[in-house]
């Protein structure tokens, strides 16, 4: 046994367990958790080119967005209880069961015969997956010390851009190829691989001392808060309205749990996140900033599509292969951004919190500025000033939380800032999407004329509206014909001015949006200038560890 006094002036600055293992253990567990966050990553992306293949063999057409949210609300909920589980019994046992979770969930996913079987199953590999993404990081924080942890994590965070980018058009492949369920199948050798690199060569470091209780009621109010929160956004303006008994039900519900949740950690003996944390500058801006760069984070992926499809008339690949660019400059952004703050960059945080927040905020009005005579490259060239921000930032502040706390309490830290960014994406694309939906049908009807409105007779413009077969990439022909089914012969022309407003009012209505990140982006930027040096290279704490 390694026992190690840590000072008061180690703050998140332990010897790290580079200076403790082999050369190839450290590598091998490098390896190990950056395929494990690969697989975890990439189930977020590659099941939505399959969906329509399992609604067909499945059935369920009105259960199929939950094939993604039951993943999402799983992963999401399951992430601070982990990372604070960790800081007391140690990561090892709780990585290994992540990957073994994850591997059953998707196992009995490729063998589901209904869509609740699928949507169960898809909650079990969640909770694999959230266990996965909210340590990986973390135990970047162990294995190296501070002034080398931002490159290991931009390599990490350069694997979300890669499976992004990849996700969508491996699940498509595979689905054509062989069927659905080879996309959960595939996972079974590389998963099988990974437990046997991590059971041979992670190592078993636990904290030494007296265990500290679990905090039973705070686990079971923060479940209480986070699960009714996700699914009420996700049912937010998609399966019934923002004013909905459902939906304010569930986050009132929400609401009520999590005053009593935080009530219960301000007494708790051993909080599952302590408060204190947030008392910590850093902690408490970093949470802040990486919440409101989620808003971006999330819709972009959501809107951007749209916008070439149904503004620019492309197809469904084509517009998935044009975020390839930005995919990319996430990935050189994040993998520059480690570097840098593994130099003698690396007390700069602020700096590079500014400039990765200014560029992402401008690349982001940018895209808002974007029409129908855009130029692709002036579309994507925008794009890609966006996702070299966002890249930038992703690994800092994971950074700087994690040197600003004392390493008892690296797991829960590291993993609130990954809760913090997903609950920042899913509120962000809820109101998002509400505001997109509410704008896009007032610029239809500000737009359309009364002659319009008398040829489509009550309730035509509003079916036309609700048609979104019809708003992504539609033309004068396809109005021309939708309304000739329904038995209104009207003058092409006017089919091709309905095209116009469609297609017009659609673009405002996207354009609004980017508008609106852009100053959510501005307010990150706001809340980063008062970032003061990471205390993690000189702060304080005492504490006990045993490395053994």
């Amino acid at each position: 046994m390694k026992h190690r006094e840590l000072s008061e002036s180690a703050v998140g600055e332990e010897e790290p367990w580079s200076n403790i293992l082999s050369q190839k253990q450290i590598v091998l567990t490098m390896a190990g958790i950056m395929l494990a966050l690969f697989l975890a990553s990439l189930d977020q992306t590659v099941v939505t080119t399959a969906l329509p293949q399992i609604v067909s063999d499945l059935g369920g057409f009105s259960k199929l967005t939950w094939v993604t949210s039951s993943y999402l609300v799983a992963s999401t909920t399951v992430v601070p209880i982990t990372g604070r589980l960790t800081d007391i019994y140690g990561r090892k046992k709780f990585f290994v069961g992540g990957v073994l979770v994850f591997l059953l969930g998707s196992v009995l996913s490729g063998q589901s015969e209904t869509m609740n079987q699928l949507i169960i199953f898809r909650a079990i590999q969640g909770l694999g997956g959230g266990i996965i993404m909210g340590l990986t990081f973390v135990i970047i924080g162990d294995l190296f010390a501070p002034e080398d942890r931002g490159k290991y994590m931009g390599f990490l965070t350069a694997v979300f851009g890669i499976t992004s980018l990849i996700g969508p058009t491996l699940g498509g492949f595979i689905t054509d190829v062989l069927s659905w369920q080879w996309i959960f199948y595939i996972n079974v050798p590389l998963a099988v691989l990974i437990l046997v690199v991590l059971v041979r060569y992670f190592p078993d470091f636990k904290p030494a001392g007296p265990k500290e209780s679990i905090d039973l009621w705070g686990l079971t109010f923060l479940i209480l808060t986070v699960v009714p929160l996700m699914i009420g956004l996700s049912w937010a303006g998609y399966q019934y309205p923002w004013i909905s008994v459902q939906v304010l039900g569930l986050i009132i519900a929400s609401s009520v749990f999590g005053i009593l949740f935080i009530l219960i950690e301000m007494r708790s003996q051993s909080p599952l996140i302590p408060l204190t944390l947030f008392r910590n500058r850093n902690v408490s801006i970093s949470m802040a900033a990486v919440f409101l760069t989620g808003f971006v984070m999330f819709a972009s992926p959501v809107f951007i599509p749209l916008f070439f499809q149904g503004v620019l008339g492309r197809s469904a690949t084509s517009s998935g292969n044009l975020l390839t660019p930005m995919m990319l400059a996430i990935v050189l952004g994040a993998a520059l951004s480690g570097q840098l703050m593994s130099s003698r960059f690396g007390k700069e945080h602020r700096l590079f919190g500014l400039v990765g927040l200014g560029l992402m905020g401008a690349g982001t009005f940018l895209v808002a500025t974007v029409g129908p005579d855009t130029e692709y490259l002036a579309v994507i060239s925008f794009m890609g000033v966006m996702g070299f921000g966002l890249g930038i930032t992703l690994p800092l502040f994971t950074l700087i939380v994690i040197n600003s706390i004392p390493i008892r309490l690296m797991g829960v830290a590291g993993s609130t800032v990954q809760f913090f960014r997903t609950i920042g994406g899913t509120v962000g694309l809820s109101l998002l999407g509400a505001f997109f939906n509410n704008n896009f049908a007032a610029n239809v009807s500000n737009s359309t004329t009364s002659e319009i409105r008398g040829v489509l007779g009550v309730g035509g413009l509003e079916a036309l509206t609700d048609n979104s077969r019809l708003l992504i990439g539609s033309d004068a022909n396809d109005i021309q014909s939708y309304l000739v089914d329904l038995g209104t012969d009207i003058d092409p022309g006017i089919s091709g001015q309905i095209a116009d407003i469609l297609k017009t009012s659609l673009s405002s209505a996207i354009s609004e949006i980017f508008i609106i990140s852009a100053f959510v982006v501005a307010l990150a930027m706001v809340v980063t200038i008062f970032l003061v040096p990471t205390p993690g290279i000189a702060g304080k704490e005492t504490s006990k560890t045993d490395r053994g």
